[in-house]
């Protein structure tokens, strides 16, 4: 269900029931584009199409669904038109088309293909854990994660909320786990990491089906690489990637852990679903849990970012 997870800290709890969640989100349910629109955001089913619902509730966790829909216009669609009617306005005319009326036929002309253009739709899962007092959102980029933040808090009026801010820098840590051999706090390596050397950021060497342990790596760390992603496996029920920015990458879950938690004999897809996202948010509260305990995510410094700035989201259609 969960491939990603980025995480905010609730700066308060969230003082409202399922049931009072859903009526502020069913004022911001997703709406499809409309002719002229280049996207969309808004709420949808967490469950799937055949849920009206907008809230899931389990294990104290809330699971959310934001869905977002765009039209597919290529640039390179609309340029070639362009120098199609540029080219006849000089022909029949005699004259250059200046910057500005370009400009302005570019417009016209993206006014003319947008009710034409194929639409794509995209669902992005997100949760409160109303326990221990996270936002976790399904994304594998931060701008899609400060969309769907964005679009909450303006659902809800306020949202304060905090990225992880490491008392233990991320690099460094990694570096000295990989260093070692072994991790710590129920953490162990994986076959995977991305080292970085830290006066040139595009040199990169990124590692994967590999013994972390082994020369080629220590090589790479003796010339001074960084460890900026690593592959880990949470005390063998979780495993996936954290990065340097402390999110959470290829979530997924042991097979053997599916297989106690009933996954596969539940009676059916919304049953399998609620399932699934009640071990995963359980194991992720974990998780977050014991890397609050090796990092210090509430972090303390002058460089804490006590809410997420405005994002992209403010300027999509409603």
């Amino acid at each position: 269900m969960l491939r990603n997870a980025r995480l905010f800290r609730l700066q308060e709890p969230l003082a409202l029931s399922p049931q009072e969640l859903e009526e502020r989100l069913a004022a911001r349910r997703f709406r499809p584009c409309g002719p002229l629109e280049t996207a969309t955001l808004g709420w949808s089913e967490p469950m799937g199409e055949d849920s009206r619902a907008l809230v899931h509730a389990s294990g104290g966790c809330l699971l959310l669904c934001a869905r977002r829909q765009e039209r597919l216009l290529p640039a390179a669609v609309v340029n070639e038109l362009l120098q199609e009617r540029v080219a006849e306005i000089e022909a029949a005319e005699g004259r250059s088309v200046g910057r500005s009326e370009r400009r302005r036929l570019k417009e016209t002309l993206t006014a003319e293909l947008l009710p034409q253009a194929f639409t794509r739709s995209r669902r992005i899962l997100a949760y409160v854990d109303t326990v221990a007092g996270w936002l976790v959102v399904d994304a594998a980029s931060e701008r899609l994660a400060d969309d769907v933040v964005t679009l909450l808090r303006e659902t809800l009026g306020s949202l304060p909320v905090a990225l992880p801010n490491p008392d233990n820098p991320t690099v460094s840590l990694l570096t000295r786990w990989v260093s070692r051999g072994h991790g710590e706090a129920g953490f162990a390596l994986g076959d995977a990491c991305e080292l970085r050397d830290p006066k040139d950021r595009q040199s990169v060497v990124r590692c994967r089906g590999q013994d972390l342990a082994g020369e080629e790596i220590a090589k790479h760390l003796e010339m001074g690489k960084q460890v900026v992603q690593l592959a880990l496996d949470w005390s063998e029920r979780l495993t996936f990637t954290l990065g340097e920015d402390l999110s959470l990458r290829r979530l997924r879950l042991a097979d053997e852990l599916i297989e106690e938690g009933g996954v596969a004999e539940a009676e059916d897809a919304r049953a399998r679903m609620d399932a699934e996202f009640t071990l995963m948010s359980g194991e992720l509260r974990e998780v977050i849990q014991a890397l609050d305990g090796v990092f210090g995510l509430s972090g303390g410094g002058a460089d804490a970012r006590p809410e997420v700035v405005e994002s992209a989201a403010a300027d999509v259609p409603w």
